[in-house]
């Protein structure tokens, strides 16, 4: 049995949350292991142009940002599991029918390999399709704005990170579970975060009724480790039912691409850290993490307020954690 050197979890702590730290402001920190938080810290939210600030803690509710992503292939397993949706197969996107992108699979998709065109900036509004998606006309229907963007690489030859594609799987995971929003919202509630042990998650939805499964989900830090747990269990839930279908957790993690800007592996709407063999982590925007290494049962979730440019500072820190703990034999 592993047991995690809470010296140096300390440590990377107060790093962490130090006041003027280099890598910008942590919200939250929880360190699981074995399912049980070991060690949890949390941190002062400042003012935003969405409202005031102030503490957080166990709590609060905080924002995923891209971490949904891997939300989104949790959704997309559990209808793989029931036979409903198929990997291989052409994704079912009505408008795609009879154009150069119907031959467009799901496993693409997942993969970030479907060779529309999409540009993942969050600075430059004159370039960035994702901000055009989530704040400018493409807002109303998301989905329907990234799979409209032509297709600019041979399905699967080509890998390019994208929330528009995360929002394409999103959308084909609401209509096949139908009802609209308040089916999406439901299958969400009681076939993942529920099972999860997740009971304070809250995803958001566009005009359209689709699930923002590239960037909107909001929880508390424990939660978004026990989403992390759900996955160190190969989908098997806190009370041992299995809510994803064995091996999804492969799934997630068997490597498509390496981002050489980042350093990490990509699998399937998961990031790979190449430190941690057979680790899997979700990365959001801002900071936010939730990274995953099974073999020395541990899930470390941050929070926070980290600019692009710093933000190895911070996983540095996040990384001494993870390293805080044995691998097993």
């Amino acid at each position: 049995m592993t047991v995690i050197d809470l010296g140096a979890v300390h440590a990377a702590a107060d790093a962490l949350f130090a006041d003027e730290a280099p890598h910008g402001i942590s919200l939250a920190l929880v360190v699981m292991q074995r399912g049980e938080v070991v060690f949890e810290r949390y941190g002062v939210q400042p003012d935003t142009i969405f409202g005031p600030g102030g503490p957080v803690t166990p709590d609060t509710t905080l924002i995923s940002w891209s971490m949904a992503k891997s939300i989104t292939h949790a959704a997309v397993g559990i209808l793989v599991g029931e036979g409903r949706l198929h990997l291989d197969a052409p994704a079912p996107v009505p408008s795609w029918k009879g154009t150069s992108k119907e031959s467009i699979t799901l496993q693409q998709l997942l993969d970030m390999r479907p060779g529309l065109e999409f540009v993942e900036d969050y600075v430059d509004a004159g370039v960035s399709h994702c901000i055009e998606m989530l704040y400018g006309g493409g807002a109303s229907d998301m989905a329907a704005y990234a799979a409209a963007l032509p297709l600019v690489h041979e399905p699967g030859s080509f890998w390019n990170y994208s929330s528009g594609t995360t929002n394409i799987i999103a959308r084909i995971v609401g209509d096949v579970v139908g009802g609209g929003r308040d089916g999406m919202e439901a299958f969400l509630r009681d076939r993942l975060f529920e099972p999860a042990g997740m009971h304070s998650a809250i995803p958001k939805f566009d005009d359209a009724g689709t699930f923002v499964g590239s960037s909107y989900v909001y929880a508390n830090a424990r939660d978004f480790a026990r989403f992390g747990e759900l996955y160190r269990n190969d989908g098997v839930g806190p009370g041992g039912m299995r809510v994803l279908p064995e091996g999804w957790r492969d799934h997630a993690r068997t490597q498509t691409a390496f981002d050489d800007e980042g350093g990490f592996g990509y699998g399937a709407q998961w990031w790979l850290w190449p430190d941690f063999p057979g680790s899997l982590a979700c990365h959001g925007y801002d900071g936010q993490c939730t990274l995953v290494v099974p073999d020395r049962e541990l899930v470390v979730v941050h929070l926070g307020k980290v600019a692009a440019d710093v933000r190895p500072l911070m996983n540095a820190q996040v990384r001494a954690i993870a390293a805080a703990a044995p691998a097993s034999a």
